[in-house]
């Protein structure tokens, strides 16, 4: 008797969730789902106000085209890129910025906001800035190396491939970093100090205790904030937009820049609606092998 009235008073508990959910649920299909639907719908049109004044259904001849793009091909690569690496570097900062964060320090509430400043700017307006340190004539960057003997002549940061590709690095590195140190100081704030005390009182230097305790204990919360990451890194837009349009020779041209180009530039709508698909498919499957990572993390710990 008493399972049976726990059991309806969970099935009512979870009935009032749904229903205070509701809400937002029904924000975020009119949100997302509409926009995602269009674009499978036009993706199997040709639909290009270039040419054609009416769409005209397609098929796969869409998806078949982007098979042979070698452009979309060249900044998928970009795009890869760009993500491994920016989101390789803002997790090792990240986690050396959460570890110093959490420990007992004067000011250190203090620190945690100025921390979160680059994050909560506008990303336009931080990527107009880094355009103006990173500029070859009287940007900051090359006024330091000068100051420190390492250069003699101005560096061209975003007129060059490597140098752009580092540069727009370096600004979504600086600008994201805070994102990943707050999620993990707040998964480093959940792990009990006396796991800490016990394991050093056997003998366990500070190095030791973070790979065993720590890293383990963090996994769930490494992977979400690496998706979380993942998927803004893979989808970013303003910021290289701003720094270097996609150039110099398409170096810095993401997936994202492509796909605007072929809509709002040479308004091929249908070619553009299968990019976004296949840039959404490919965001799933990435999302699918995290969320089965957090699964395994979690059982395991």
């Amino acid at each position: 008797m008493h399972t049976t009235k726990a059991t309806t008073i969970r099935s009512r508990e979870q009935w009032v969730g749904l229903y205070l959910l509701l809400p937002s649920i029904v924000v975020l299909l009119l949100v997302f789902a509409y926009p995602i639907l269009r674009s499978i719908w036009l993706g199997f049109f040709a639909e290009n106000l270039g040419t054609e004044l009416k769409p005209v259904f397609a098929g796969l001849s869409n998806y078949e085209r982007i098979l042979g793009d070698g452009h979309f091909w060249q900044t998928l690569g970009v795009t890869t890129r760009f993500t491994v690496i920016s989101v390789v570097l803002e997790l090792i900062l990240g986690m050396c910025i959460a570890l110093v964060l959490n420990q007992p320090f004067r000011g250190r509430n203090v620190l945690r906001t100025v921390a979160i400043i680059p994050w909560a700017l506008p990303t336009a307006l931080i990527a107009l800035g880094w355009t103006w340190i990173f500029n070859d004539q009287y940007g900051i960057a090359n006024d330091i190396l000068r100051n420190l003997g390492l250069i003699s002549t101005g560096i061209n940061w975003l007129g060059e491939p490597f140098t752009a590709t580092i540069a727009v690095i370096f600004a979504d590195v600086w600008k994201t970093t805070p994102f990943i140190s707050l999620l993990l100081l707040a998964g480093l704030q959940s792990i009990p100090g006396d796991l800490y005390e016990a394991y050093s009182l056997e003998g366990a230097t500070s190095w030791q205790s973070f790979w065993r305790i720590t890293v383990p204990l963090l996994l769930p919360q490494i992977i979400i904030a690496m998706l979380f990451r993942f998927a803004q890194a893979f989808g970013i837009f303003d910021l290289i937009q701003v720094m270097t349009g996609g150039g110099p020779g398409g170096s810095t041209e993401v997936v994202s820049l492509y796909i605007y180009s072929n809509a709002m530039r040479y308004l091929d709508f249908g070619y553009a609606s299968a990019l976004i698909v296949v840039t959404f498919l490919l965001l799933m499957i990435a999302v699918m092998i995290g969320s089965s990572l957090i699964r395994r993390s979690r059982t395991a710990v």
